[in-house]
């Protein structure tokens, strides 16, 4: 029996931390989960992603929803 397949969309997070004195401002990127992204790969392929999940075998698959549509036959 194959698994849950859904589409998702990242959640941009922006922060702000004073150390020193100085101000450090950061923008970072997550997914249901907490599954951490990368910014290059939100840049590169967008911020919609396909999350495979197969409870039986325990597997999650994260995908670029613009490579999982390459993917298909």
């Amino acid at each position: 029996m194959p698994g849950k397949v859904r589409t998702v969309r990242v959640r941009e997070i922006k922060g702000r931390k004073v150390l020193k004195g100085k101000i450090y401002e950061y923008t970072y990127y997550t997914l249901p989960l907490n599954i951490y992204v990368r910014k290059s790969v939100v840049e590169r392929w967008g911020p919609e992603f396909v999350v495979e999940s197969d409870p039986d075998k325990g597997i999650v698959i994260v995908k670029p929803k613009k490579l999982a549509e390459r993917e298909e036959p």
